[in-house]
């Protein structure tokens, strides 16, 4: 056990004036619920609107002569052509072509590249960076600004009462803006598989902006426990969890950060591994599960196909509040892929019936040029 104080958000003060429970994540003190409890804050979020506290993930500025050209020498998507005001969902990868974290990287405004990571890594993310691009980047860590993201289907009619010049943005635009009576860099997406926003704004104006959103009826505050059973059901990856330095894009499902052009150029980290899974398959990949009888498998638990043989491990799974059962990601050989696969998962040392579902478990409803 370490003997590090947490660290705390500028929200923390307000979530136990809330009552909520705080734990331990990633070096910080966090909410894991608030008294209405996980499943409540879980249901609230996928009916009207839910906040979260993120703040303690890493925010930095990328500034250089070409910064978007030189992030590419550190994640296999097209940053040259990342046009202003949008933003993309890609992954940081070692030399073996192993998924070191998973990040938004975004066009704001015209200052260099506005990048999130994951909390537990930021400090190993911001160190690879600046090793990889020493000379062509400068990385501002933005320790001064929180995070809060507004999820759910209400989100945009919250969001756009507030801050109107927002009632454009569709799925993955990104603009820094005034607004909540700051200066916002906001962004429309979540790891909920929900509408919604992330809003970076400064510290010092963090439970102002907070309390002002839970002013209106619509919107209620959720923990971290809500905020992972609602990424579970979306089929999002946590990484520690479903990735880590071993698993590749390809492996992960995540083949769409990857651009074509890229693929051809063959000039990003790992990318001989890559490239090679890319054209003859990976030797396992992630999978949905749907369990259809006994308890939900967690973290950890064996998968075994139909003879009782070992084939893979669960790497997320609980219960989901919508479907009214267990559900899990896992990692099972590519022949066991296909949806409607007969598997079993082995919770407490009994095999139980489960099966391999599309991705995702409940549908997304981000909101597209065009229409949801």
């Amino acid at each position: 056990m370490s003997d590090t104080p947490l660290k705390t958000t500028p929200l923390t003060e307000a979530h136990v004036a809330l009552g909520a429970r705080m734990v331990a994540f990633a070096g910080y003190s966090m909410p894991v619920q608030y008294p209405m409890g996980v499943m409540a804050e879980h249901l609230w979020t996928r009916e009207h609107c839910g906040i979260f506290d993120v703040s303690h993930m890493g925010q930095a500025r990328l500034r250089g002569v070409s910064p978007l050209s030189a992030f590419e020498d550190v994640v296999p998507g097209d940053f040259i052509g990342l046009k202003p005001g949008k933003q993309k969902y890609s992954v940081l990868l070692n030399k073996k072509g192993g998924i070191i974290d998973d990040l938004m990287a975004g066009r704001p405004d015209e200052d260099g590249l506005f990048v999130v990571v994951n909390g537990a890594c930021k400090d190993n993310d911001f160190r690879v960076i600046d090793d990889e691009l020493a000379g062509q980047v400068q990385i501002e860590r933005l320790e001064h600004r929180a995070l809060i993201a507004v999820q759910g289907p209400e989100a945009a009619a919250v969001i756009n009462a507030q801050v109107p010049a927002t009632a454009d943005m569709v799925f993955m635009d990104i603009r820094a803006l005034p607004g909540l009576g700051t200066d916002l860099i906001i962004s429309r997406s979540g790891y909920t598989g929900e509408d919604g926003y992330e809003i970076s704004v400064p510290a010092t104006e963090a439970a102002r902006v907070w309390a002002l959103l839970l002013a209106d009826e619509r919107v209620r505050p959720i923990g971290l426990g809500a905020r992972d059973s609602l990424r579970l059901e979306a089929g999002l990856p946590l990484y520690g969890h479903d990735l880590d330095e071993t698993v590749s894009p390809v492996e992960a499902g995540l083949t769409f950060t990857i651009n074509k052009n890229r693929r051809e150029q063959r000039d990003f980290p790992g990318a001989a591994r890559i490239v090679k899974e890319l054209a003859e398959g990976p030797a396992r990949v992630k999978v949905c599960l749907r369990v259809l009888e006994g308890a939900p498998a967690r973290e950890g638990a064996e998968v075994a196909d139909e003879t009782g043989a070992i084939i893979g491990i669960v790497t997320s799974g609980g219960y989901s509040p919508c479907l009214k059962g267990g559900i899990a990601l896992a990692f099972v050989p590519p022949t066991l892929k296909a949806p409607g696969t007969p598997l079993k998962v082995i919770v407490r040392g009994k095999p139980q019936a489960c099966e391999v579902v599309t991705s995702p478990f409940v549908p997304h409803r981000y909101v597209r040029k065009g229409g949801a």
